[in-house]
């Protein structure tokens, strides 16, 4: 049992939590909830003993083991895998005293220390350390790769992998899943799941939190609040407590139209029958969420776009790769209602074909025949890196081509809480989260109608993702997008193509599908093909047309059937937004008004029917048209 009581925690002059007593029992798995710089990780530090508190005390049971995930990997001449095993400090003290037990000829420390050695388990130690390395992307033959050797972001893969190696009762975790692709994201939740110790864990993917935690510790007005539950569960009930405030209910009432709004939209123009039921609840969810945002810092949208041509790039038997092929025969049509999220394990091409799609990085063969007004915003983390750290944000957004006044720069930098003299301070000394807002102010300020997006989730928090999620789902333009968050994945893109083994083929189904043939993977990489269905090679144009063609003859009565459907949800659409309205009059519930009430209510009902049947046949008639 951890308990907080009454504790402030500082950083300089800064008062990051005042007066907040809170209580956590053995085994449970919290997750640590609240905006960049609300003092999450200080607590971590406090936990660990690192930094003090100023005042009230941090109680924990004597003798418990904690393990936490370290910031920085100074390179050295170690192996990846003896750096894992190094967290291990119990199975070294007993290596190192069997080295010298051998050399003194001690037969009597020998058998001891090898007692002690069988109750820690110590003989699977390395097979264990190797499994770790597995599940979070390393390839055997990295495995004696010295740490000097890996770049930033497999050393903090190592981190992690030693975090999880060294025996704890207590595991904190501080934003795992940053340079964590999709596979290894899944991998850890399920190691997660079956750690038996208590969890702290902070992290800006809310499906990882929902799979994992089972209550919320949330920083609000400097204070600690506890809440039951998965991050789902948080958001309503945090929802649910804003509401009180009439102020607030009122710009949730207003964010909940613009998400209903989007949701009949999306009826609209959803074309993969696979994709729009999932879809569908996934943007139902983000209704009863949305209010738990109302007081975000960040609110901004991508502008209008000025040209969005229908065709915008077409891809034809590309090869791409560094010296030697990574993936061949890429066949892919880009239109303007393109949405495409990318998977594929780690290093499987997924960043090189955004890149050369993104005219980064040439083709190793096969052509890419581009719209002459196409747009392309391209957001990396590569792209955080080559910002101007001598400029400020004013300065950075002020550079580009797009003509506007000083106040309209300021309005839009407000949108991803640059304000005051925020936006006339120096980059070089913003935080990693702050940059990556600033290069994605950048991209939404150039109006790009083509998105290539790399893991943009990195480094922001939940409030800027949900933001983001809700950004993306306005955008008018083309969105091809890697990222290892599923929530965002499930709410703005319609589509999935995966890279396996060399191979670039559609996905047939969605997330929970692609999880499904993850967890079916072994550890020695078998043979086992992804559920894709392989995109057909160029044909004759002119016996394309014939079959386009004779294929719009054939789907002509669908096609018909499925706009008068659209147009018939779109108008009960409007009359249940209607009835809600008038449902909402306090005066209807008066026992004089009962009559009106009960008809109002009769009238909602029969709606809803009649809305349910038509959403039924429409997705029926999407699975005919992708069949």
């Amino acid at each position: 049992m951890i308990s907080f009581n009454n504790i402030v925690l500082m950083r300089g002059t800064q008062v990051l939590v005042e007066d907040s007593s809170l209580m956590l029992r053995g085994g449970q798995r919290t997750g640590i909830i609240g905006r960049n710089g609300a003092g999450k990780t200080s607590l971590f530090k406090a936990l660990a003993h690192e930094i003090p508190i100023e005042q009230g005390s941090i109680d924990m049971p004597n003798g418990m083991r904690s393990s936490t995930m370290s910031q920085e990997t100074p390179g050295s001449s170690r192996t990846a895998l003896e750096f894992v095993i190094d967290a291990h400090t119990e199975y070294r003290r007993i290596e190192r005293a069997l080295d010298e037990a051998e050399a003194k000829h001690d037969h009597h420390a020998l058998a001891h220390l090898h007692a002690e050695l069988e109750n820690i388990d110590g003989y699977s130690v390395t097979n264990r350390a190797e499994q770790l390395l597995s599940g979070l992307g390393f390839s055997k033959d990295m495995y004696g790769q010295t740490i000097s050797s890996f770049s930033g972001g497999w050393r903090v893969r190592l981190n992690l992998a030693a975090a999880l190696m060294c025996p704890s009762e207590l595991l904190m975790l501080d934003e795992p899943t940053n340079h964590l692709d999709l596979e290894a994201t899944v991998w850890l939740e399920q190691w997660l799941q079956r750690y038996e110790g208590t969890l702290l864990l902070i992290s800006h993917d809310r499906t990882f939190l929902d799979s994992v935690i089972d209550q919320v510790i949330s920083f609000e007005n400097r204070r600690l609040i506890l809440y039951s539950g998965n991050y789902s569960a948080y958001e309503k009930l945090r929802a649910e407590r804003m509401a009180l405030q009439q102020a607030m209910y009122e710009k949730q009432e207003r964010r909940r139209s613009e998400i209903e709004a989007f949701v009949r939209r999306f009826r609209a123009k959803a074309s993969k029958a696979t994709q729009a039921q999932s879809r569908l609840k996934e943007l139902n969810r983000m209704q009863d969420i949305a209010p738990a945002h109302v007081d975000s810092p960040f609110s901004f949208s991508f502008p209008s776009l000025d040209h969005l041509p229908d065709f915008l790039m077409q891809v034809d038997d590309l090869t791409i790769g560094f010296g030697s092929p990574l993936v061949s025969k890429i066949n892919l049509g880009v239109r303007s209602d393109t949405r495409i999220g990318l998977l594929g394990f780690n290093g499987s091409g997924k960043s090189t074909l955004l890149k050369v799609l993104a005219g980064q990085l040439a083709p190793m063969g096969g052509e890419i025949t581009r719209a002459k007004k196409l747009s392309v915003g391209y957001f990396a983390q590569h792209q955080v890196d080559e910002l101007d750290m001598q400029a400020t944000p004013f300065e950075l957004i002020t550079k580009l081509e797009r003509k506007a006044s000083s106040q309209e720069i300021r309005n839009f930098l407000g949108g991803f809480d640059f304000r005051g003299t925020r936006i006339d301070e120096k980059i070089q000394i913003f935080s990693g989260g702050e940059k990556a807002r600033l290069a994605l102010a950048k991209v939404v300020w150039e109006r790009p109608n083509l998105l290539l997006m790399d893991e943009p989730t990195n480094h922001l928090d939940l409030d800027m993702v949900h933001a983001l999620t809700v950004a993306l789902q306005e955008y008018e333009g083309a969105l091809i997008i890697v990222s290892h968050d599923r929530h965002l994945l499930g709410n703005t893109v319609d589509e999935f193509y995966s890279i396996h083994r060399g191979v670039f083929a559609e996905f047939r189904g969605d997330l929970h599908d692609y999880e499904k043939w993850l967890s079916k993977q072994v550890a020695d990489d078998t043979e086992t093909t992804a559920p894709v269905k392989v995109v057909a090679p160029k044909q004759d144009k002119k016996q394309q047309r014939q079959q386009a063609a004779a294929k719009r003859e054939q789907l002509a009565p669908l096609r018909k059937r499925e706009k008068e459907l659209e147009r018939e949800i779109e108008q009960l659409n409007g009359k249940a937004s209607q009835l809600e309205t008038q449902l909402a009059n306090p005066d209807l519930y008066e026992e004089s008004q009962k009559p009106q009430l009960t008809a109002l209510l009769q009238q909602q009902g029969d709606l809803k029917s009649r809305l349910e049947a038509a959403e039924e046949e429409w997705l029926q008639i999407q699975e005919q048209l992708a069949s």
